[in-house]
């Protein structure tokens, strides 16, 4: 594929992204690199609804084949919350910094065995001529009771990941495509491209 343009401004995403894509995309292009790009309103119920919405005005709006995700935590004790409101969760316009601060706060009375959750990602590809796919991911862990590591964004401080003795925000950039959410969605695109490219020869 030539061009993609992902629907969104988070620069930690565009990172992740670029390195999941390696080899099938010649270019990823984001809303920062278009003027007046529009903002979507996320006014859906479930991951799906929203990150399909995006990514059909992504495509409507650059005329190139777009993709956007919908992700987020959803833990199991507060009844599937922050889930599609993750990136507002302390209100709009939230940075990660009070979203962590609310999740700590809903959590604090929690004991460990009772701190579960996941972080499912939800990912939408649309073509200017209407096709659309959906491809999902989901990691589970449990929240911890302070934030550690220094790395990736979002919750990922507060996030410890099954199957190992760290946060999210402790793994590498590597380690972290293997295993988050978005990595597995990604790989499940990946394969989808992969089998164009090879119907196309």
């Amino acid at each position: 594929m030539k061009h993609l343009v992902v629907a969104t401004r988070n620069k930690g995403k565009i990172v992740e992204i670029n390195a999941l894509l390696t080899g099938l995309v010649d270019q990823v292009s984001c809303a920062a690199d278009f003027t007046d790009f529009p903002e979507t309103i996320e006014d859906g119920t479930t991951f799906e609804e929203n990150a399909l919405k995006k990514a059909r005005e992504a495509a409507s709006f650059t005329g190139f084949p777009a993709l956007a995700d919908d992700s987020g935590l959803v833990v199991d004790c507060l009844n599937g919350d922050p889930g599609v409101f993750s990136a507002r969760y302390a209100g709009e316009g939230a940075g990660d910094a009070a979203n962590n601060a609310r999740l700590l706060a809903e959590c604090r009375t929690v004991p460990d065995d009772r701190r579960q959750a996941a972080f499912v990602c939800v990912l939408a590809y649309v073509t200017p001529e209407g096709d659309e796919q959906l491809f999902a991911g989901t990691v589970t862990g449990r929240i911890l009771c302070a934030a550690r590591g220094e790395g990736g964004f979002g919750y990922d401080p507060l996030f410890l990941v099954d199957g190992f003795e760290r946060s999210m925000a402790e793994l590498t950039l590597l380690e972290k495509n293997k295993v988050s959410h978005r990595a597995q969605a990604f790989e499940k695109f990946r394969e989808y491209l992969a089998g164009i490219k090879r119907d196309a020869v």
